[in-house]
């Protein structure tokens, strides 16, 4: 983060902190429900490739769908982070972190 000193009429000057974005290029992002005029036309998920800069006082990202050939710019406030993982695997976290069938009947663990 860099702060940012800005002068003021008396002398002193305020600290203010620049906003950090909180998704980064490369990430997988939807647009919020209710941001949408009419969701059904749109892509579902998005990339992010680009941040931008604040609008008054929200960050704005540049958003693309591997379905149009254009971007889009959204802002942080109508985006949500979207979990790459297999849909309707059931796994658990465990199962997740260490794979499937390594039990004791698993011939991989025998010698």
């Amino acid at each position: 983060m860099t702060a940012t000193r800005i002068p003021q009429r008396n002398g002193r000057s305020i600290r203010r902190e620049a906003a950090t974005h909180i998704f980064k290029v490369g990430q997988t992002v939807r647009v919020k429900d209710g941001f949408l005029v009419v969701p059904s036309k749109l892509p579902e998920t998005y990339r992010i490739t680009a941040t931008l800069p604040l609008r008054g006082n929200v960050l704005q990202y540049r958003i693309r769908s591997d379905d149009e050939r254009h971007e889009r710019v959204a802002t942080e406030d109508s985006l949500e982070l979207v979990n790459l993982s297999p849909a309707g695997s059931g796994a658990t976290l465990i199962e997740r972190t260490f794979g499937h069938g390594h039990g004791p009947n698993d011939e991989r663990l025998t010698s």
